[in-house]
């Protein structure tokens, strides 16, 4: 039986918030932001929620976190390393997630 890797969807936990007026008064993340998988209560780098002082933001995918997304990133102002390596990353400078190939025993 093949096993198939399901892709998980990461959405944004950031340290700061702003309203959108434009967009029908939509909360969007501000500051740093990490990735969050919805029904976690942690970051995908493991800071706690609520330790950090981190907003959920279900609504909003990480990829639109990105900068060069021009999606909700507009007040975005540093993006967690590790999350990034682990979530995903778009653009020229992209690279592809670490991945182990061949794990020793």
């Amino acid at each position: 039986m093949a096993r198939h890797a399901q892709r998980t969807t990461y959405a944004v936990a950031a340290s700061g918030q702003w309203v959108d007026e434009e967009e029908g008064r939509r909360r969007l993340p501000a500051g740093e932001a990490h990735a969050w998988e919805q029904g976690r209560n942690e970051t995908v780098c493991g800071l706690s929620l609520s330790r950090s002082q981190l907003t959920r933001f279900p609504h909003v995918p990480w990829t639109d976190a990105i900068p060069e997304s021009g999606g909700a990133a507009d007040r975005i102002q540093r993006l967690c390393r590790r999350c990034a390596s682990v979530a995903g990353r778009t653009g020229a400078d992209a690279k592809p997630p670490w991945r182990r190939e061949n794990p020793r025993p």
